[in-house]
């Protein structure tokens, strides 16, 4: 049982055995808490799913907003950061919205730099990049995904990185820096080989089919 969940219930019993005032509402912010992370991480699932067969599932947007609700209401600014990240991701990824998703993303990266949720900051960076590269303003795209790569370097995200120098790839192509773009698919190999990133490994065998 998650640890909130049983905290609500021995706040429960404290109210009702006990006499003790104001648990119940320390036990909803418990639960209120469990329910926002649950609701991240089943949208999140409902994203790989989208992900591997292409097909929108209903439910996936709204658990992303319910537990950007729930983290407000907590005044839980990582946790704010993270759920406006998925919601920024879906309306790009799964509605190809780009207009809709950087203002989520920017919401997100703002957030998080300012709680040093650097995970969370290095995926709505990405993501902003991968925007910024498709409404053509190149030199911004490339400066988030290193950014991004920086983060996650840090972090020891290898596979992470990996998945940024693709797309940094992608960019140097863009900008005609054939040099530049094939030392990035040959260190991605490398970290893609390392950590056994196959579905890396083939977005790097597709982006050197065009230097």
């Amino acid at each position: 049982m998650d640890d909130r969940v049983e905290r609500s219930r021995e706040l429960y019993e404290q109210a009702i055995f006990n006499g003790t005032e104001g648990v119940l509402a320390q036990a909803d912010a418990e639960l209120d808490a469990a329910e926002a992370d649950l609701a991240l991480a089943r949208g999140r699932l409902l994203h790989g799913r989208f992900i591997a067969g292409g097909k929108e599932d209903p439910a996936e947007l709204p658990l992303f907003q319910r537990s950007l609700e729930l983290y407000r209401k907590l005044a839980d600014q990582s946790g704010e950061a993270e759920a406006l990240f998925w919601i920024g991701c879906f309306y790009q990824v799964v509605w190809q919205d780009n207009d809709g998703a950087v203002d989520a993303l920017t919401r997100s990266a703002d957030l998080a730099r300012e709680t040093g949720a650097n995970l969370t900051l290095s995926y709505a960076l990405r993501h902003l990049g991968i925007a910024a590269q498709q409404s053509g303003q190149l030199d911004l795209a490339r400066s988030r995904l290193e950014e991004s790569t920086a983060l996650r370097q840090d972090l020891g995200f290898l596979t992470g990185v990996a998945a940024n120098l693709v797309g940094l790839t992608y960019l140097a192509i863009a900008q005609d820096r054939p040099d530049d773009a094939a030392a990035l698919a040959d260190e991605a190999t490398a970290l893609a080989e390392s950590t056994g990133a196959t579905n890396i490994l083939a977005q790097i065998t597709e982006a050197r089919r065009h230097l």
